[in-house]
């Protein structure tokens, strides 16, 4: 039979005292401060996740108001296109009744002046024509016989001009 001495038995309860007081003393804080960091580090996935998912939201979020800032900045152009035509077309228009308004001016000026000039004119042939009737005949006697001989051109005159008729020269 096997005989167990004493020092085997005390070394034996040695050994157990010793697994008691290290698995007390060692072992358990050893064990929670693995769970902490286990623990510690789960924590730390889960806030990375939950960072990498705001962050993927804030990106969508970024994307969305880029995308409307775009179809704003595209709208800013279209309406400053629209007023810019309208613009132009306004000057034009203004361009356009200004001439328009210069060029009734001009004609109406124009007009007055070849009026002007007409009498100008018919003032001075009359006057011509009474100078050249008084040296073809002969310094006239008086204002009636001066008025009898611008008659009597005038008559001469149209009728060469307008009928041609000759019967009148010989008269």
């Amino acid at each position: 039979m096997i005989k167990i001495d004493m020092s085997i038995v005390y070394t034996i309860i040695n050994l157990i005292v010793l697994y008691l007081l290290l698995r007390h003393f060692l072992i358990g804080p050893v064990t929670q401060i693995m769970e902490k960091r286990k623990q510690m580090i789960n924590d730390g996935f889960k806030n990375a996740q939950k960072m990498q998912d705001d962050a993927l939201q804030m990106k969508q979020e970024y994307e969305a108001a880029l995308s409307g800032a775009k179809q704003e900045s595209v709208q800013i152009v279209e309406n400053a296109r629209r007023s810019a035509k309208s613009e132009y077309d306004r000057i034009v228009s203004e361009a356009e009744d200004k001439a328009g308004g210069m060029m009734e001016s001009a004609k109406e000026t124009m007009r007055i002046e070849r009026e002007k000039m007409m009498k100008e004119m018919q003032s001075e042939i009359s006057g011509l024509a009474m100078a050249s009737a008084r040296k073809i005949i002969g310094e006239g006697t008086g204002a009636q016989n001066g008025q009898e001989l611008y008659d009597q051109f005038l008559k001469k005159t149209s009728g060469k001009a307008g009928e041609g008729s000759e019967d009148e020269d010989r008269k």
